[in-house]
């Protein structure tokens, strides 16, 4: 993953909230932002396939320290998060196991929210709140971390520890599909 840009992690960016941007005059920089983090995203697509659960990238993954945000949730359009912040959470939770793109060797379990409610801003700095559950969910949750200065292994329960992607291979959910609920 760092051969294609990716912060990996003990980089000191990882473990800092980023900052936020004054929209609608920081367009310009927002709008460059994401740009990267389409570009980026692209060259991982073509080397790894994340059609299953999904693809999630946090600014702060490609050295920059900014509150932007891409997910793309399997079979569905690509969300762009700017300056996201989850204004509510279930009481509902689960437990799946979840992979970085800074921690690529690795995958934890890692409990989260069933269903959230995320506030984001737009490039001429009007405000939108969606709802998202289950998966989508999980990766919009996952990439807001990031933007806060939070992994995935801040999140673990106590004494539970990450396992090596080739041990997770050998589990039921490494299908490749997405996460299934009832």
């Amino acid at each position: 993953m760092r051969g294609l840009g990716i912060v990996q992690y003990g980089a000191p960016i990882l473990a800092e909230p980023t900052r936020t941007f004054h929209l609608p005059s920081e367009r310009a920089q927002a709008d460059t932002v994401v740009h990267h983090l389409f570009a980026v995203m692209e060259r991982l697509a073509r080397a790894h396939d994340f059609s299953g659960k999904g693809l999630g990238l946090a600014a702060p993954q490609i050295g920059i320290n900014r509150a932007a945000a891409v997910v793309r949730a399997p079979h569905a359009d690509p969300i762009v998060l700017l300056n996201p912040r989850i204004i509510e959470a279930s009481q509902a939770t689960d437990e799946r196991y979840e992979g970085c793109l800074s921690l690529f060797d690795v995958r934890a379990l890692v409990p989260r929210a069933l269903q959230i409610t995320v506030e984001t801003a737009a490039p001429d700095g009007t405000t939108a709140t969606t709802d998202y559950e289950h998966g989508t969910a999980r990766l919009i949750a996952h990439e807001i971390d990031h933007l806060n200065g939070i992994t995935l292994l801040n999140r673990m329960n106590p004494g539970v520890e990450p396992i090596p992607v080739e041990e997770y291979r050998t589990r039921p959910e490494a299908t490749g599909q997405p996460w299934t609920y009832e």
